[in-house]
């Protein structure tokens, strides 16, 4: 028990890592994850924390209903979206989003994954990031989400089934290239790409490789997904030529994984198999680069 004396903002403070890598996950946007976690701040804060045995728990659920709430309205925005729609990328090497030490706990961040929690309902979602990501057993995920155990199984069963399926029928790496041999494929790729030397460019990109842009509506981007090596080859030399040309290009981890930031205006991830590209995303509506921007302002 704590007393209603304490101060409410070390409690607080203590568990806001954790808050935040919840509502990143169940939404998809660290801008979002950012105002959810003010919203459980602003019910902490006015909250009878008498009766709080653990502060932790509290706010887990807390956090956890705010997202369902928002996920609900979220789904309309998404389907008003101009363009494809992508996570926002986040830097991940300073541990913003908690310990991604493992391959499974980089998976749990990385856009693929998120694109398929797109598909899950919100209380599936809930519950499969409460339990893959953050390891919650299934009564603790009953006791947050006002579920009975059982039921919080099957949501689970259901939830997991879906991704294998995503991740079955989908463009998934077989292998995570090691940072060194996918900076220097990367680096290859791009000397390729600005060349405009279109037969090398195709020769690094498999025959069913898929570009996917974010621009929002607000920047110049695809509105579709670009399919094949010969169309996506002739994109992203005009593009490079057009939006890169002059821009920095540096080399960082977005979402657990390797990512190229071009100048704060985009950010690029490529899925690799067998030493190829099979997939490009990237990010370049500037509302989804602004909690990058900052965190590039502090590193």
């Amino acid at each position: 028990m704590i007393t209603q004396d304490a101060a409410p903002g070390a409690d607080f403070e203590e568990h806001r890592p954790r808050m935040f890598g919840i509502a990143y996950r169940m939404l998809g946007s660290a801008a979002e994850a950012e105002d959810t976690v003010q919203d459980a701040w602003l019910r902490w804060s006015s909250a009878d924390r008498e009766d709080v045995e653990h502060p932790g728990a509290w706010l887990a659920k807390a956090v956890t209903r705010l997202c369902l709430n928002r996920l609900t309205s979220a789904r309309a925005r998404r389907e008003e979206y101009v363009g494809p729609w992508l996570p926002e990328p986040v830097l991940t090497g300073n541990g913003v989003l908690g310990p991604l030490e493992s391959a499974e706990q980089r998976d749990s961040v990385s856009m693929a994954l998120l694109l398929l929690l797109e598909q899950l309902t919100p209380v599936e979602r809930a519950v499969y990031v409460l339990r893959e990501a953050f390891a919650y057993g299934h009564r603790e995920i009953a006791g947050l989400l006002d579920l009975t155990e059982a039921n919080c199984r099957q949501l689970y069963r259901r939830a997991a089934g879906r991704v294998a399926a995503g991740r079955a029928a989908g463009p998934r790496p077989r292998f995570a290239p090691d940072p060194a041999q996918w900076q220097s494929l990367v680096e290859t790729f791009l000397t390729a790409a600005r060349d405009g030397d279109l037969a090398r460019l195709e020769g690094l990109l498999t025959a069913d490789v898929q570009y996917v842009s974010d621009g929002g509506g607000i920047v110049g981007a695809a509105r579709r997904p670009i399919l094949g090596a010969d169309k996506v080859a002739r994109f992203l030399v005009g593009a490079l030529r057009k939006y890169v040309a002059g821009l920095p290009i540096s080399f960082a981890e977005v979402n657990g994984e390797p990512g190229l930031i071009v100048g704060g205006a985009a950010v690029l991830q490529m899925e690799i198999e067998d030493g190829l590209v099979r997939g490009v995303r990237t990010v370049v509506n500037p509302e989804k680069l602004e909690f990058l921007r900052r965190q590039l302002s502090h590193s």
